[in-house]
């Protein structure tokens, strides 16, 4: 059974392409162990992807085009 991780002391920070308008942006929390919790900026009290430390490094690494090692 899944349960739903406790966020209210995730730290939300916006991602650093944020533009001027602050729109079209994700935040993120990092100072969950083991956690990488992702929402829309524009929809604070919105859903949340949760990601795992290892799968948020892997994503940031495709996007970046890096692979991390071991893959």
């Amino acid at each position: 059974m899944r349960t739903t991780p406790d966020l209210s002391a995730a730290i939300w920070r916006k991602s650093s392409y944020t533009n001027a308008d602050g729109g079209n942006c994700v935040e993120i929390a990092d100072n969950l162990p083991g956690l990488v919790p992702v929402r829309d900026s524009k929809d604070p009290r919105g859903p949340v992807l949760i990601f795992t430390e290892g799968a948020w490094a892997a994503f940031v690494g495709d996007v970046k085009g890096v692979r991390p090692a071991g893959r």
